[in-house]
């Protein structure tokens, strides 16, 4: 499948969620707790900010200097609050979000197939502790490592295009994260979940670009793992 489809089947969740009171209350409550750690985490930074900016350069005496320096201030302020936000999402995203958008997952797949797939469980704690180390690999890592890449993208005259393939590259990994929900879930092997992604980078791509429009990507990340179990029953019917 092409970006369109990605594309297709991203908006086809969310309005599938929105007739769903029950995935419209759950695709809410994962969108209150991230808002809930951003407002926590930036308040921190806040609070902090003149003591983290007297640590990296103390107000000079001349009133040039002066100028330059509340340039700075405002630059890492803007760039404190960038890292807050991330931060928050990836908090919340391994410690509650990831158990939110399973049960979300297995809803939309009782509503389409009448049923959920059975699937070794074993206990609910090692179910829990299994779907934390599936969110590892699945977003926390690829989302630093493409923050990482953009803050070089920063100090190159290529800045630009590496901040552009560095965030659709973090929402090729964000799709992959609700995609990738039904395999984690029947303990798949990683390699072969990683293949599927492979074998699927353009659907990806196009199901990941509506998570980089500013605003509206709060309410289609929210409801992204509708979706993402609709593209994979289709693609598992259709062989």
């Amino acid at each position: 499948m092409n970006i369109y489809y990605g594309l297709k089947y991203n908006i086809k969740g969310v309005i599938l969620a929105f007739k769903t009171p029950e995935l419209l209350m759950l695709g809410i409550l994962r969108f209150i707790i991230v808002l809930f750690f951003t407002l926590l985490l930036s308040g921190f930074v806040l609070y902090w900010h003149g003591e983290i900016l007297t640590m990296i350069w103390t107000m000079p005496e001349s009133n040039w200097l002066i100028y330059v320096w509340k340039a700075v201030s405002w630059l890492l302020s803007f760039i404190l609050a960038g890292v807050a936000i991330v931060l928050s999402y990836l908090i919340a995203q391994l410690f509650f979000c990831v158990f939110i958008m399973d049960y979300m997952s297995r809803i939309t797949e009782r509503i389409i197939l009448g049923h959920e797939k059975p699937f070794e469980q074993g206990s609910w704690f090692s179910f829990l502790i299994h779907l934390i180390k599936q969110e590892i690999p699945r977003a926390v890592i690829p989302v630093l490592i493409s923050l990482i890449i953009m803050g070089a993208g920063l100090l190159t005259p290529l800045g630009p295009i590496i901040m552009i393939v560095s965030s659709v590259t973090a929402s090729v990994f964000l799709a992959w994260d609700n995609t990738d929900l039904i395999p984690a879930r029947h303990m798949y092997p990683f390699k072969t979940r990683i293949g599927f992604l492979k074998n699927s980078i353009m659907f990806h791509i196009g199901f990941g670009l509506l998570f980089l429009i500013p605003g509206l990507n709060i309410i289609f990340l929210s409801f992204a793992p509708v979706g993402a179990t609709l593209y994979y029953i289709d693609k598992q019917e259709s062989g």
